[in-house]
């Protein structure tokens, strides 16, 4: 197989081959790595089980990788490590489809990429030698922290760096983070919003500290991006086993998303042949990719609003870049992305044919909460949202094609949420009495993991300013260097 090969965005670099891109997590000129063609996959892949499937799709994408690379990091990452044998099912509730993606150890989609990321790292620093020390420096709206310092921690050679909106993170998705363990792992909440904290860790790539080697765990890095094509392809193999489509009928996907990462990886799925009619792209209050796919207007200058799906609360959607090059090439993203940051603004003149987008208040929200609860299913905010949005979507659009909604989250990560969602006068309880309060109205455990929180001792309380942000993560570093 010929090997792939990846470029920057914005044109000013090329030639990379997957694990160079991987370990260097952004491009050089500030670009996000996009592969120079898009592989092809036969659609009878999608009816393999999660391990084979994975290997199937990323040994296209990640070619300079061995077979038995990628089957073994395969085999580590989807195991022991998921608390369902399907990993991610696809189930049924008053006739819709819902694919749970939250069964991995921090209860959230981002362990499906994340728990497979360390692996390929790994298998790629034995080729590249002995280097600078590794540090992975990242920037979360919540779940892509948890689930990168559970899957980086104790990994040697590799320390671990965490940013997070001090106040824009459930207080749940605080808790997980602070208490996390491990030598190589540092967390610390930043005095602002996500789009603060994600474009100082962007600038802190371009001007690293010295003697460390940098590399990101979200999904600016294609190696976070690429391994969740696979569920896709396995979401699309239940609904024909379960006689809900037949193989080679089209699927609409219903995607929760604020950051891009997740609804690109199903653009990515359709280009490489996966029958898929439309991606409906569903957000929050903080609507930018909502009026984007109206209008073709993209523009970030507008009040943020804090809600109860903090992991979409994001106005600079970074992975519509990969998007955007892809269908109008580098030189005109370059030019996008100098006025979006000169401006906070651009205007996209190219057709984007196949999203569908919609957006869903905090009000509409809960109510999806209550409709589905009502229906015996809890879902989280973020999964509601896409719930609403799918509703709205096949009502105006008489769309009847399959479809299914990307389940984000445990509902148990946001319990105060989603117990005012379904009974008002039980608002105002703190995370954990919400949690026991939604265990018993439900009939459902708080999982383990949520659970030992209370028990857990806070080991990273860090609270820095943005501009701080690049002396703090020094810090950690060059004392975990000393040793």
């Amino acid at each position: 197989m010929e090997q792939l090969l990846y470029h920057s965005t914005r044109g000013g670099a090329s030639g990379f081959s997957a694990s160079e891109a991987i370990f260097k997590g952004i491009a050089p000129d500030g670009g996000l790595f996009v592969p120079d063609s898009i592989p092809k996959i036969d659609i009878d892949a999608a009816t393999l089980g999660y391990q084979d499937l994975a290997v199937e799709i990323l040994k296209r994408w990640l070619s300079d990788y061995s077979l038995q690379e990628l089957a073994d990091s395969a085999q580590r990452a989807y195991s022991e490590k998921f608390e369902t044998e399907l990993i991610a099912p696809v189930t049924e509730h008053a006739g819709y489809y819902f694919l749970e993606l939250y069964h991995g150890k921090t209860l959230a989609f981002k362990d499906m990429a994340l728990c497979l990321l360390p692996h390929l790292m790994k298998h790629a620093a034995r080729r590249r030698g002995p280097r600078k020390k590794t540090a992975i420096l990242t920037a979360t709206s919540g779940d892509t922290g948890k689930a990168a310092l559970e899957a980086f921690s104790g990994i040697s050679d590799i320390d671990i760096v965490v940013f997070f909106p001090n106040d824009g993170v459930s207080d749940m998705q605080k808790l997980q983070m602070q208490t996390q363990e491990g030598e190589n792992v540092f967390v610390a909440g930043v005095r602002g919003n996500f789009d603060d904290t994600q474009t100082e860790v962007k600038r802190i790539f371009s001007d690293p500290p010295e003697g460390f080697s940098l590399s990101s765990a979200n999904s600016i890095n294609i190696g976070r991006l690429v391994p969740q094509i696979v569920y896709y392809f396995y979401a699309y193999g239940q609904m024909v086993e379960n006689g809900a489509l037949n193989l080679g009928e089209k699927i609409n996907f219903t995607v929760p998303t604020g950051n891009f990462g997740n609804i690109l990886a199903g653009w990515y799925a359709k280009e490489m042949g996966l029958p898929v009619n439309k991606l409906i792209c569903a957000s929050n209050d903080n609507k930018v990719l909502y009026d984007f796919f109206s209008t073709g207007v993209y523009d970030k200058n507008r009040e943020f609003v804090l809600t109860a799906s903090p992991s979409m609360d994001i106005l600079i959607s970074s992975n519509l870049e990969r998007l955007i090059c892809h269908l109008s090439g580098e030189a005109e993203t370059r030019r996008l992305m100098e006025s979006l940051l000169s401006q906070g603004r651009y205007a996209f003149t190219h057709e984007v044919s196949g999203f569908a987008g919609g957006f869903a208040s905090g009000e509409r929200a809960k109510q999806g909460i209550g409709e589905m609860f009502g229906n015996g299913y809890l879902i989280d905010p973020h999964t509601a949202v896409a719930y609403e949005v799918y509703k709205s979507y096949r009502e105006s659009n008489g769309d009847e094609t399959p479809n299914v909604i990307l389940s984000t989250a445990n509902p148990f990560k946001f319990p105060e949420s989603v117990l005012e969602a379904i009974d008002p006068s039980l608002k105002g309880k703190g995370a954990m009495e919400s949690a026991q309060a939604l265990s018993l109205m439900s009939g459902l455990e708080i999982p383990r993991q949520l659970r030992e929180l209370e028990r857990k001792e806070k080991r990273h309380e860090t609270v820095c300013d943005r501009l701080d942000m690049k002396k703090v993560a020094a810090e950690f570093l060059n004392r975990r260097n000393e040793f």
